[in-house]
């Protein structure tokens, strides 16, 4: 598929994703590693798609909403990175650089989606003392999915439209130190997903298990859903022997 059929995909991907219709599940499916699949099956790369959506997603995958306020935008991180770094041939590292001011400059977007949505408040309250049930649900569901449309779409449309020709220009001509320090400091950003991660754990008794997990991938050659498993056996292993000894 070419970059403009790409880039409605992304444009509606996007919306849906924020409209939280069904909550988890569009929790779920906004994930950069989750949108990579079908970028890359519409890309015709879907392995190169995944690995740029693997190194994305790492940056993010201790993200807590805290008050429903996200510190990044992290689907609109994917889905512009992603795309973007498989037209133009980008080194994960190089993704992740592109990912994270698209994800701050997503939050700035909501938090303007936000404050417009108020005039639907007021709508709804006009509306709620003539007692019009209707309008009320139209106010509350309805018009902010629309304005939401509006407000979403063009983003990562237009980025993904323009962006890989703009990315393409910008590394032929910037010199050659210069793109090495951008994949240096990508390569340093995953540091802070598992930071978070660790943050999120919380429980210093946990950590240790943080630890095995990955230094068990990284020296053993056990892939990500090998380790999945384990660490699934060890926590139902330690649950059953917690439950006998309070037995």
């Amino acid at each position: 598929m070419d970059m403009l059929g790409v880039s409605i995909f992304v444009g509606i991907w996007y919306w849906i994703c924020k409209t939280d219709i069904g909550y988890a599940i569009t929790h779920a499916i906004r994930q950069p590693l989750f949108a990579a699949l079908p970028i890359g099956f519409l890309m015709g790369d879907v392995t190169q798609a995944i690995i740029i959506g693997a190194a994305v997603q790492i940056l993010y995958i201790g993200l807590v909403a805290a008050g429903s306020n996200l510190p990044a935008d992290d689907c609109l991180a994917g889905l512009i990175a992603i795309p973007i770094a498989v037209k133009s041939g980008l080194t994960p590292e190089l993704a992740i650089a592109i990912a994270v001011p698209v994800g701050l400059m997503g939050v700035f977007v909501d938090q303007l989606r936000k404050t417009v949505n108020v005039i639907f408040v007021h709508m709804a309250d006009k509306y709620a003392q003539q007692g019009n049930i209707k309008q009320i649900q139209l106010c509350a569901v309805v018009y902010p999915t629309i304005l939401s449309f509006f407000m979403r779409f063009p983003i990562p449309f237009f980025a993904t439209l323009y962006g890989a020709n703009a990315v393409d220009s910008f590394m032929q001509g910037v010199p050659q130190w210069l793109i090495h320090g951008f994949s240096v400091a990508g390569g340093l950003l995953p540091a802070l997903g598992f930071a978070l991660t660790m943050f999120v754990i919380g429980k210093k008794n946990l950590l240790p298990w943080f630890f095995i997990g990955y230094f068990m991938i990284q020296f053993s050659g056990i892939p990500v859903i090998g380790a999945a498993i384990f660490g699934l056996c060890a926590v139902l292993l330690i649950n059953a022997y917690s439950k006998r000894e309070v037995l």
